[in-house]
């Protein structure tokens, strides 16, 4: 049995294949999905997991290089946007490199996802709560 912290397979696998500039996007319940895009779905019931949990989880087995924001966030939903900056600044530290931020609009970000690796769907439900993040290296 894996004794890493994430035991969730999909997501696992999606990660074990990650190269250098390789996006995934974690997203709340309602972002729409593009068809061709690999789909793993962590929505139990509203806000379970969240999509903070999700992060969490994901980026202590990823590293991480880049994260891209909708821009609506800052606005829309303020208090989830500073933790999930203060998450990503605690991750960089950890990884012992700073993780650059940008901001599209929310428009561009949904077309974005067709270029991920996968979409982890959290139980989120509160607006924006969405993120692409950039595999960077370990090396």
């Amino acid at each position: 049995m894996k004794k890493g912290v994430l035991l969730n397979s999909d997501i696992s696998a999606v990660i074990s294949r990650l190269g250098h500039t390789d996006q995934l996007t974690i997203c709340d319940a309602g972002l729409p999905i593009p068809a061709a895009t690999p789909r793993i779905d962590l929505a139990l019931t509203q806000g379970v997991p969240t999509f903070l949990q999700v992060v969490e989880v994901v980026t202590r087995e990823m590293q991480v290089e880049s994260a891209l924001l909708a821009e609506e966030i800052v606005k829309q939903n303020p208090s989830l946007h500073e933790a999930l900056l203060a998450q990503l600044r605690q991750l960089g530290l950890l990884q012992g490199n700073t993780i650059s931020i940008s901001y599209i609009s929310h428009s561009a970000f949904k077309a974005k996802t067709e270029h991920s690796r996968a979409v982890i769907r959290s139980g989120e439900c509160s607006p924006y709560a969405n993120v692409i993040l950039c595999s960077g290296v370990t090396f």
